[in-house]
């Protein structure tokens, strides 16, 4: 019986820590009935009373066109206004291509700074035919 009791004080507290918050964060001009600051303090000095009636009185209204409209995308993180796309296929393909060359530039001077590093240290470049971990 002792653990029902605690389940439903904690049921109680997190819903009115929820409707605190809830009426702390709501936006002034569309609360209902009361002014914010009222509701606060309601919620605040009668908690499962004032938490109940701001939920069926005084939260906004939920308005149906903020709601999302579909499933989510399958990457949110890419659906922002500014981010940039290509306007057309060429311009992507002109983009795969500057990409493409960026990265076997890079792979050369790699290579090229591993052959600079294996002459240093007193070794002489190996064909591609021998593989140097086999010595």
């Amino acid at each position: 019986m002792s653990y029902l009791a605690l389940l439903l004080f904690v049921v109680s507290l997190g819903v009115w820590i929820y409707a605190l918050f809830d009426v702390v964060g709501s936006d002034a001009a569309r609360v209902r009935l009361l002014p914010k600051a009222a509701w606060t303090v309601v919620v605040l000095l009668l908690p499962k009373i004032g938490a109940i009636l701001w939920f069926v009185l005084g939260r906004p209204r939920r308005d149906p066109s903020d709601a999302p409209s579909g499933p989510p995308p399958p990457f949110p993180e890419y659906d922002h206004p500014h981010r940039a796309r290509a306007a057309s296929p060429e311009e992507d393909e002109e983009f795969l291509r500057r990409c493409r060359e960026r990265a076997e530039a890079q792979r050369r001077r790699a290579r090229e700074a591993q052959g600079e590093n294996g002459r240093e240290d007193g070794q002489e470049d190996r064909g591609a035919e021998e593989d140097p971990r086999a010595t």
